[in-house]
Protein backbone atom coordinates (compact mmCIF):
# COMPACT_ATOMS: atom_id res chain seq x y z
CA UNK A 1 0.00 0.00 0.00
CA UNK A 2 1.35 3.16 -0.79
CA UNK A 3 1.70 6.17 1.64
CA UNK A 4 2.33 9.57 1.51
CA UNK A 5 6.74 8.65 2.51
CA UNK A 6 6.71 6.80 -0.98
CA UNK A 7 5.90 10.19 -2.52
CA UNK A 8 9.14 11.51 -1.28
CA UNK A 9 9.70 15.37 0.63
CA UNK A 10 12.31 17.49 -1.44
CA UNK A 11 13.84 20.86 -1.18
CA UNK A 12 11.67 23.22 -3.83
CA UNK A 13 12.56 26.55 -5.48
CA UNK A 14 8.80 27.71 -4.99
CA UNK A 15 8.05 31.25 -3.57
CA UNK A 16 7.25 30.74 0.33
CA UNK A 17 3.59 31.05 0.19
CA UNK A 18 2.77 29.84 -3.19
CA UNK A 19 -0.30 28.09 -3.80
CA UNK A 20 1.88 24.89 -5.17
CA UNK A 21 2.65 23.71 -1.85
CA UNK A 22 -1.22 22.94 -0.92
CA UNK A 23 -1.50 21.82 -4.57
CA UNK A 24 1.20 18.91 -4.45
CA UNK A 25 0.11 18.00 -0.90
CA UNK A 26 -3.37 16.86 -2.78
CA UNK A 27 -1.99 15.80 -4.89
CA UNK A 28 0.00 13.08 -2.98
CA UNK A 29 -3.30 12.46 -0.85
CA UNK A 30 -5.24 11.65 -4.23
CA UNK A 31 -2.52 8.99 -5.45
CA UNK A 32 -2.35 7.14 -2.06
CA UNK A 33 -5.93 7.33 -1.72
CA UNK A 34 -6.28 5.71 -5.20
CA UNK A 35 -3.96 2.79 -3.98
CA UNK A 36 -1.10 4.02 -6.61
CA UNK A 37 2.30 3.38 -5.86
CA UNK A 38 5.15 5.63 -7.40
CA UNK A 39 6.07 3.47 -10.29
CA UNK A 40 2.86 3.34 -11.67
CA UNK A 41 2.51 6.72 -11.99
CA UNK A 42 3.59 9.76 -14.39
CA UNK A 43 3.99 12.92 -14.22
CA UNK A 44 4.88 14.99 -17.41
CA UNK A 45 5.27 18.88 -17.08
CA UNK A 46 6.14 21.70 -19.44
CA UNK A 47 8.10 24.71 -18.42
CA UNK A 48 7.06 27.38 -15.56
CA UNK A 49 7.21 27.32 -11.61
CA UNK A 50 4.17 24.82 -11.92
CA UNK A 51 6.04 22.38 -14.12
CA UNK A 52 8.67 22.36 -11.07
CA UNK A 53 6.50 19.39 -9.57
CA UNK A 54 7.70 16.55 -11.45
CA UNK A 55 11.07 17.41 -9.71
CA UNK A 56 9.29 17.56 -6.11
CA UNK A 57 8.12 13.60 -6.45
CA UNK A 58 8.67 10.37 -6.49
CA UNK A 59 7.91 9.09 -9.63
CA UNK A 60 8.56 8.33 -13.11
CA UNK A 61 8.01 11.84 -14.49
CA UNK A 62 9.11 13.53 -18.03
CA UNK A 63 9.77 17.40 -18.13
CA UNK A 64 9.27 18.59 -21.92
CA UNK A 65 9.42 22.10 -23.37
CA UNK A 66 7.42 25.24 -22.82
CA UNK A 67 3.40 24.03 -23.48
CA UNK A 68 4.59 20.41 -24.94
CA UNK A 69 3.14 18.50 -21.93
CA UNK A 70 -0.22 17.00 -23.59
CA UNK A 71 1.74 15.59 -26.81
CA UNK A 72 4.50 13.98 -24.72
CA UNK A 73 1.35 12.97 -22.58
CA UNK A 74 -0.27 11.39 -25.47
CA UNK A 75 2.66 9.65 -26.71
CA UNK A 76 3.25 8.06 -23.34
CA UNK A 77 -0.27 6.96 -23.23
CA UNK A 78 -0.48 5.01 -26.42
CA UNK A 79 2.53 3.37 -25.41
CA UNK A 80 1.84 1.91 -22.37
CA UNK A 81 -1.80 2.00 -21.29
CA UNK A 82 -0.78 0.52 -17.82
CA UNK A 83 0.66 4.16 -16.15
CA UNK A 84 -1.67 6.31 -14.87
CA UNK A 85 -0.74 9.56 -16.45
CA UNK A 86 -0.92 13.39 -14.53
CA UNK A 87 -0.32 16.54 -16.80
CA UNK A 88 0.34 19.14 -15.04
CA UNK A 89 1.81 22.64 -15.55
CA UNK A 90 0.60 26.41 -15.16
CA UNK A 91 -2.04 28.41 -17.36
CA UNK A 92 0.99 29.87 -19.61
CA UNK A 93 2.21 26.69 -20.34
CA UNK A 94 -0.76 24.88 -20.86
CA UNK A 95 -3.77 27.61 -22.13
CA UNK A 96 -0.51 29.83 -24.00
CA UNK A 97 2.38 28.30 -25.24
CA UNK A 98 0.85 25.17 -25.47
CA UNK A 99 -2.87 26.23 -26.57
CA UNK A 100 -2.72 24.60 -29.55
CA UNK A 101 -1.82 21.38 -28.40
CA UNK A 102 -4.81 21.92 -25.27
CA UNK A 103 -7.72 22.20 -27.80
CA UNK A 104 -5.70 19.28 -29.29
CA UNK A 105 -6.54 17.65 -26.59
CA UNK A 106 -9.91 18.25 -25.43
CA UNK A 107 -10.98 17.23 -29.50
CA UNK A 108 -9.31 13.90 -28.88
CA UNK A 109 -10.11 13.44 -25.08
CA UNK A 110 -7.12 11.79 -24.84
CA UNK A 111 -6.78 9.22 -21.54
CA UNK A 112 -4.99 11.61 -18.77
CA UNK A 113 -5.82 13.93 -16.00
CA UNK A 114 -4.65 17.59 -16.62
CA UNK A 115 -4.02 19.33 -13.54
CA UNK A 116 -3.58 23.25 -14.38
CA UNK A 117 -2.28 25.43 -12.13
CA UNK A 118 -4.56 28.34 -12.81
CA UNK A 119 -2.81 31.95 -11.30
CA UNK A 120 -3.87 34.45 -14.00
CA UNK A 121 0.10 35.07 -14.75
CA UNK A 122 3.56 34.08 -15.97
CA UNK A 123 5.28 33.40 -12.16
CA UNK A 124 8.62 31.98 -13.73
CA UNK A 125 9.28 35.09 -16.18
CA UNK A 126 8.43 37.57 -13.94
CA UNK A 127 4.66 38.52 -13.71
CA UNK A 128 3.47 39.01 -17.33
CA UNK A 129 -0.57 38.84 -18.09
CA UNK A 130 -1.51 35.00 -19.08
CA UNK A 131 -4.07 33.62 -21.53
CA UNK A 132 -6.74 33.68 -18.12
CA UNK A 133 -5.87 37.10 -16.72
CA UNK A 134 -8.39 39.42 -16.05
CA UNK A 135 -9.71 42.49 -18.79
CA UNK A 136 -6.61 45.79 -17.85
CA UNK A 137 -4.84 43.43 -15.45
CA UNK A 138 -1.65 45.64 -15.06
CA UNK A 139 2.04 44.00 -15.09
CA UNK A 140 5.45 45.66 -15.77
CA UNK A 141 5.25 44.01 -19.59
CA UNK A 142 1.36 45.55 -20.30
CA UNK A 143 1.54 49.03 -17.68
CA UNK A 144 -1.43 50.23 -19.49
CA UNK A 145 -3.10 46.71 -18.54
CA UNK A 146 -3.56 43.83 -20.79
CA UNK A 147 -6.83 43.91 -23.05
CA UNK A 148 -6.99 40.79 -24.66
CA UNK A 149 -10.22 38.58 -23.19
CA UNK A 150 -9.27 35.57 -20.83
CA UNK A 151 -9.27 32.23 -21.80
CA UNK A 152 -12.28 30.75 -20.64
CA UNK A 153 -10.44 27.12 -20.68
CA UNK A 154 -13.62 25.40 -18.84
CA UNK A 155 -16.21 26.39 -21.18
CA UNK A 156 -13.98 25.31 -23.71
CA UNK A 157 -13.56 21.44 -22.04
CA UNK A 158 -17.32 21.78 -21.69
CA UNK A 159 -18.02 22.25 -25.01
CA UNK A 160 -16.03 19.54 -26.46
CA UNK A 161 -17.83 17.18 -23.76
CA UNK A 162 -14.42 15.73 -22.70
CA UNK A 163 -14.86 13.12 -19.97
CA UNK A 164 -14.57 15.37 -16.95
CA UNK A 165 -14.30 19.09 -15.84
CA UNK A 166 -13.60 20.54 -12.77
CA UNK A 167 -12.27 23.12 -10.71
CA UNK A 168 -10.61 23.17 -7.77
CA UNK A 169 -8.89 26.18 -5.33
CA UNK A 170 -5.62 25.72 -4.13
CA UNK A 171 -6.47 27.06 -0.07
CA UNK A 172 -8.68 24.14 0.13
CA UNK A 173 -6.29 21.03 -0.25
CA UNK A 174 -8.58 18.42 1.01
CA UNK A 175 -11.31 19.32 -1.49
CA UNK A 176 -8.63 19.43 -4.00
CA UNK A 177 -7.49 16.18 -3.15
CA UNK A 178 -10.79 14.87 -3.63
CA UNK A 179 -11.33 16.36 -7.23
CA UNK A 180 -7.64 14.68 -8.19
CA UNK A 181 -8.86 10.90 -6.68
CA UNK A 182 -12.12 11.34 -8.53
CA UNK A 183 -10.02 12.07 -11.38
CA UNK A 184 -7.96 9.76 -11.82
CA UNK A 185 -11.10 7.03 -12.14
CA UNK A 186 -11.88 8.27 -15.14
CA UNK A 187 -11.58 7.29 -18.50
CA UNK A 188 -10.81 10.08 -21.10
CA UNK A 189 -9.62 13.63 -20.38
CA UNK A 190 -9.79 14.96 -17.07
CA UNK A 191 -9.33 18.50 -16.66
CA UNK A 192 -8.79 20.32 -12.71
CA UNK A 193 -8.54 23.86 -13.31
CA UNK A 194 -7.02 24.70 -10.07
CA UNK A 195 -7.39 27.96 -8.67
CA UNK A 196 -3.17 28.63 -7.63
CA UNK A 197 -2.58 32.62 -6.12
CA UNK A 198 0.73 33.62 -7.19
CA UNK A 199 2.42 35.50 -4.18
CA UNK A 200 5.06 37.06 -5.52
CA UNK A 201 3.23 38.85 -8.96
CA UNK A 202 -0.34 38.75 -8.81
CA UNK A 203 -1.78 40.99 -6.34
CA UNK A 204 -5.38 41.04 -7.24
CA UNK A 205 -6.57 37.54 -7.73
CA UNK A 206 -5.27 36.71 -3.96
CA UNK A 207 -6.21 34.51 -1.39
CA UNK A 208 -8.13 36.76 0.58
CA UNK A 209 -9.62 37.79 -3.12
CA UNK A 210 -10.90 34.03 -4.28
CA UNK A 211 -12.25 33.02 -0.31
CA UNK A 212 -14.85 36.06 -0.94
CA UNK A 213 -15.80 34.75 -4.17
CA UNK A 214 -15.94 30.69 -3.92
CA UNK A 215 -18.46 28.41 -3.22
CA UNK A 216 -18.95 24.81 -4.06
CA UNK A 217 -21.22 23.37 -6.53
CA UNK A 218 -24.80 22.21 -5.10
CA UNK A 219 -24.88 18.51 -4.40
CA UNK A 220 -27.84 18.92 -6.83
CA UNK A 221 -26.25 19.40 -9.74
CA UNK A 222 -25.97 17.01 -12.19
CA UNK A 223 -22.97 16.60 -13.95
CA UNK A 224 -24.20 15.16 -17.27
CA UNK A 225 -26.57 18.25 -18.01
CA UNK A 226 -24.13 19.65 -20.92
CA UNK A 227 -26.40 23.02 -20.80
CA UNK A 228 -25.73 23.33 -17.01
CA UNK A 229 -22.59 22.48 -16.85
CA UNK A 230 -21.85 25.34 -19.59
CA UNK A 231 -24.09 27.84 -17.37
CA UNK A 232 -21.39 27.17 -14.30
CA UNK A 233 -18.56 27.18 -16.50
CA UNK A 234 -19.51 30.90 -17.58
CA UNK A 235 -19.51 31.77 -13.74
CA UNK A 236 -16.29 33.92 -12.49
CA UNK A 237 -16.32 37.26 -10.91
CA UNK A 238 -18.04 37.84 -7.70
CA UNK A 239 -19.22 34.29 -7.78
CA UNK A 240 -16.81 31.46 -8.75
CA UNK A 241 -18.26 28.08 -8.19
CA UNK A 242 -15.68 25.06 -7.16
CA UNK A 243 -16.26 21.70 -8.01
CA UNK A 244 -17.50 19.21 -10.49
CA UNK A 245 -18.97 20.86 -13.32
CA UNK A 246 -18.70 18.15 -16.49
CA UNK A 247 -18.56 14.07 -16.59
CA UNK A 248 -19.44 13.08 -20.46
CA UNK A 249 -19.10 9.86 -21.70
CA UNK A 250 -16.99 10.26 -24.91
CA UNK A 251 -14.93 7.33 -25.71
CA UNK A 252 -11.00 7.89 -24.72
CA UNK A 253 -8.94 8.99 -28.36
CA UNK A 254 -6.68 5.44 -27.11
CA UNK A 255 -9.65 2.95 -26.90
CA UNK A 256 -9.60 3.58 -31.05
CA UNK A 257 -6.49 1.27 -30.73
CA UNK A 258 -7.10 -2.32 -29.92
CA UNK A 259 -3.31 -2.69 -30.45
CA UNK A 260 -3.23 -1.52 -27.05
CA UNK A 261 -5.82 -4.14 -25.45
CA UNK A 262 -3.02 -6.65 -25.07
CA UNK A 263 -0.87 -3.91 -22.85
CA UNK A 264 2.16 -2.13 -23.21
CA UNK A 265 4.19 -2.15 -26.99
CA UNK A 266 7.25 -2.86 -25.04
CA UNK A 267 5.71 -6.73 -24.25
CA UNK A 268 4.38 -7.00 -27.34
CA UNK A 269 7.27 -7.61 -29.87
CA UNK A 270 7.57 -6.59 -33.28
CA UNK A 271 5.77 -8.75 -36.33
CA UNK A 272 8.79 -8.51 -38.77
CA UNK A 273 6.53 -9.87 -41.38
CA UNK A 274 3.75 -7.32 -41.06
CA UNK A 275 6.61 -4.74 -40.74
CA UNK A 276 8.31 -5.90 -44.03
CA UNK A 277 5.03 -6.07 -45.96
CA UNK A 278 4.40 -2.37 -45.39
CA UNK A 279 8.02 -1.28 -46.09
CA UNK A 280 7.43 -3.10 -49.28
CA UNK A 281 4.72 -0.30 -50.11
CA UNK A 282 7.29 2.31 -50.38
CA UNK A 283 9.56 0.87 -52.94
Amino acid sequence: MASLEDYGEFETAWCPGCGNFSIIKALKQALVKSGLAPHQVLLVSGIGQAAKMPHYLRCNCFNGLHGRALPAATGARLANPELKIIVESGDGCSYGEGGNHFLAGLRRNIDVTMLVHDNQVYGLTKGQASPTSGEGFVTKAQPQGAYSKPFNPLAAAVGQRISFVARGFAAEADHLAGLIAEALTVRGLALIDILQPCVSFNKVNTFAWYKERVYHIDPAHDASDWQAAMKLAQEFGERIPLGVFWRGGRMAFSDHFPVLQAGPLARQGTDYAALNEIMRKFV
